[in-house]
């Protein structure tokens, strides 16, 4: 059984799978692009090792931040651990829409070596300035986004059809938008008294220049207030702002691409909602 959890960023993805995982005896498998990362522990909100309960987690911590892990990467060592545990439960958790996608899907990379990721933490407007340093004579509109990805990205992602090659549950997440903005704010918060400003700044002392941290958000914004360009408070309102639009643009994402069971979550009381979507669980398999 293959069970993917998706949902906006801070909706509680981490905990369902690992619930369903011990009620399954099942595993978990990151989908999230910049939990593969070392090190990008406080930012990302990576699982810590007491959050995995025992629960054996794949594709956390596998790739050094100086080094670029892409779309084609993943769907390798997706499908690899797919073969690998084809007869155990399988819990995919994260909330990067195209890498789960291109991992159950037919998904072919014809220019591998020129594959990169769907930027799906930058805004429309990094997207385009981007777009203009590669090519100044550029004339992709700023709001018309899937162009910008496909230009930076030279438009080797190309999708054969869209059939899905693994038999998969899509299990979604979610709760009002007044109560997520509150909790992507509070989470921000929180990471900061976790020591997320010390994370970047190691990060920012060892001078790295690497897509993951030019492009994470918690990283970028922190290393323009290192370098003296933004404040501290503009650096955290800027961290809360963008992790809200990412939440609006993978929602876009999930609900125009996958098939996606939508669960309100209670946050009184998550086993009500655990309970809610293993019963939906059990009638689907």
């Amino acid at each position: 059984m293959i069970v993917a959890i998706v949902g906006p960023t801070g909706v509680g993805k981490t905990k369902m799978s690992v619930e369903l995982a011990k009620k399954f005896d099942g595993i978990v498998i990151n989908c999230d692009a910049m939990q593969v990362y070392i090190g990008m522990d406080i930012g990302t909100a990576k699982v810590t090792e007491d959050e995995k309960e025992g629960v054996p987690h794949y594709l956390f911590d596998i790739c050094d931040v100086t080094k670029n892990y892409t779309v084609y990467d993943y769907q390798k060592d997706l499908r690899l651990l797919l073969e690998k545990y084809k007869d155990k439960n399988i819990f995919i958790v994260g909330g990067t829409g195209l890498y789960l996608k291109s991992g159950l899907f037919d998904f072919r990379f014809p220019l591998e070596e020129n594959i990169s990721n769907n930027y799906d933490e930058l805004t429309n407007e990094e997207l385009y300035k981007m777009a203009l340093e590669k090519d100044k004579n550029m004339n992709i509109h700023v709001n018309n986004r899937k162009r910008l990805v496909r230009f930076l990205n030279k438009e080797n992602i190309e999708i054969v059809e869209p059939k899905q090659l693994y038999n998969a549950l899509f299990i979604g997440l979610t709760t009002d938008r007044e109560n997520l903005y509150n909790i992507i704010n509070n989470r921000v918060d929180k990471m900061f008294n976790n020591g997320l400003l010390e994370e970047a700044r190691k990060f920012y002392d060892m001078h790295i220049e690497s897509k993951a941290l030019s492009t994470a958000i918690g990283y970028k914004e922190l290393f323009e207030y290192f370098d003296g360009s933004i404040s501290l408070e503009e650096a955290k309102e800027l961290i809360k702002q963008r992790s809200r639009r990412y939440a609006k643009r993978q929602y876009t994402y999930f609900n125009n691409q996958l098939d996606v069971n939508w669960f309100n979550v209670d946050y009184d009381n998550f086993n009500n909602t655990i309970n809610e979507v293993v019963e939906y669980i059990k009638k689907s398999s």
